[in-house]
């Protein structure tokens, strides 16, 4: 398969072509014991050349890395099957049923290799039998008694192996390719953290101070700035989530603090609280609308507090406000018109998560929801 960048299984590929060679030099001996015994001898030395001339071919390809796709792989398997069909050419078939299939079996496996390394280990197992299917039309006999012959199962050992050994090699590159990727967005997201925090941040950390301080029509200055700190420490803590979207968990703090705001104070663990990630955006979104409530009922000044609780084998989200509260039998007066908002978008999500949402309010005392949510359900 073609890759971006160095291929990852290019040290298979080198291994490959080593075995190319030894599998030559055995095939060479072979020649010079059986020649004599062949019926056409000299055109076993030319189809011999062919042979050698194909491999040094193939090892070129392979280890410059333009032979590594599937038409010349296919191409591979076509010529050694070609070769080993030359053998009604030239030699008899007493020769054939009586010796191992010329040019040997172990140069025929070279394809297995090949094709295992591009299509994986289903490619070099069928290529395997191929070659076996190949070699038992050469001797017009197919057995699969493997007490004297076990060539059929070790050309699908050896596809299944390399095979697998390529797939290992790629997934463990792409995996190294994914760390280096996130440790450099990390590292790029850090510096820019630091250059936020020591220009924009102090600048409008010392605007919002200064203007409180002189008061008047500065005030409202002030409160701008201090807002949009605010909104850029957020920021910042937010960027985290976006560089580790291909992790299984989440920190729960960072999805928290997102919702921090002028009306919104968030009291939260100092050490992460990892959670599944589909879990986790869950609870965030009914954190949200919770707030979503308050922001809508609880009054214009109403304030929100949330408070996050890691007990080890659940997690706890309180959300408060100082608002009017909702009075007894208005959510029931809710439901029964159908307003089901509270129940399908808190209690809802809650309970799909295995775990449980409780509301408690009075009127004038505000409103308190408690989000309990087990690790595992």
């Amino acid at each position: 398969m073609p890759t971006h960048g160095p291929d990852p299984a290019a040290p298979l590929w080198r291994a490959a072509q080593v075995f190319r060679l030894l599998s030559c030099l055995y095939a060479l001996g072979f020649q010079i014991a059986i020649n004599e015994d062949l019926r056409h001898p000299v055109t076993g030395w030319l189809l011999f050349g062919v042979l050698i001339a194909w491999s040094a071919a193939c090892a070129f390809a392979y280890l410059r890395g333009f032979g590594r796709r599937p038409t010349w792989v296919i191409s591979e398997i076509i010529v050694v099957v070609l070769l080993m069909a030359s053998n009604r050419i030239v030699a008899s078939p007493q020769w054939a049923a009586d010796n191992q299939t010329w040019p040997t079996t172990l140069w025929a496996s070279n394809p297995t290799i090949s094709a295992a390394l591009q299509f994986g280990s289903a490619g070099g197992m069928l290529t395997g039998l191929i070659v076996m299917a190949t070699n038992f039309a050469v001797k017009n006999y197919l057995t699969f008694d493997m007490s004297h012959n076990a060539t059929l199962i070790i050309e699908l050992a050896i596809g299944l192996a390399v095979g697998m050994a390529a797939r290992t090699a790629r997934r463990a590159h792409e995996e190294l390719q994914r760390a280096t990727q996130l440790s450099a967005a990390l590292e790029e997201r850090e510096r820019l953290s630091r250059q936020v925090h020591d220009g924009v941040i102090q600048v409008l950390a010392l605007v919002a101070k200064r203007g409180h301080e002189i008061g008047g029509a500065t005030s409202e200055l002030a409160d701008l700035a201090s807002e949009q700190e605010r909104a850029l420490r957020r920021w910042i803590t937010s960027t985290s989530l976006d560089q580790d979207r291909d992790t299984e968990t989440v920190d729960l703090r960072a999805l928290l603090r997102r919702r921090e705001g002028d009306r919104v104070s968030m009291s939260l663990p100092g050490t992460a609280v990892p959670l599944a990630r589909h879990a986790a955006a869950e609870l965030d979104a009914a954190v949200g609308n919770a707030l979503d409530n308050v922001r809508s009922h609880a009054g214009p000044d109403a304030r929100a507090f949330v408070l996050l609780e890691d007990l080890g084998d659940s997690v706890t989200v309180s959300v408060r406000d100082d608002g009017v509260g909702i009075g007894a039998g208005r959510l029931a007066e809710a439901e029964g018109q159908g307003r089901l908002g509270i129940s399908k978008s808190i209690v809802g999500r809650m309970m799909s998560l295995g775990g449980n949402a409780e509301l408690r309010t009075e009127v004038g005392e505000g409103t308190e929801w408690e989000l309990t949510m087990p690790r595992r359900r």
